[in-house]
C-alpha cells in the first residue's frame, strides 16, 4: 500500500487553521480555492470537484476537535483504497504544522495523487495564511 506524507508550514495560528480545515463543506473557500472549485455535502461525505475536472467523493470519517484531525475516504473511483488524514500541530508562537496523510491503492496511482497533494499544499499554505 502506498503512503504518501506531506508536511506544511503555516504562518497562521492553529485554531484558525483547524477553524478552515474542519469546515468539510467550504473547501474550495476556505482551504485550496482552485485546486478545488467546489464542494457539495451530503448526509456522511462531501463531493468534491477539483479544478482539473475531477470529481471525487469523500466520506468524513472524523472529524477531531481535541486532535485537530479531519479523515476521509474517497469512494467509487479508480482506487480501491483511499483513506486520508490532515492534522494541525502548534508550531511555535502563531504558527502551524499541517500534516496530510493518504493511504491508498493500487501503488501505481502513488505519483498521481503525489502531485495533486503537491499542487493542493501549495495552494493551501497561503490561503491559510491569510488574514
Amino acid at each position: 500500500m502506498a503512503s504518501i506524507r506531506k508536511e506544511i508550514l503555516v504562518d497562521a495560528a492553529p485554531e484558525k487553521v483547524w477553524a478552515a480545515l474542519r469546515d468539510v463543506g467550504a473547501v474550495h473557500e476556505r482551504v485550496a480555492p482552485g485546486f478545488v472549485v467546489d464542494t457539495r455535502l451530503e448526509e456522511g461525505a462531501r463531493i468534491v470537484t477539483f479544478g482539473n475536472g475531477m470529481v471525487a467523493r469523500e466520506l468524513i470519517v472524523d472529524i477531531d476537535d481535541e486532535a485537530r484531525r479531519l479523515v476521509w475516504a474517497v469512494v467509487g473511483t479508480r482506487l480501491t483504497h483511499h483513506n486520508a488524514s490532515v492534522q494541525v500541530f502548534a508550531d511555535g508562537a502563531g504558527r502551524s504544522r499541517l500534516v496530510w496523510i493518504a493511504d491508498l491503492l493500487p501503488n501505481e496511482a502513488a505519483p498521481d495523487i503525489r502531485a495533486m497533494i503537491e499542487q493542493g499544499a501549495s495552494v493551501m499554505k497561503p490561503t491559510l495564511e491569510r488574514p
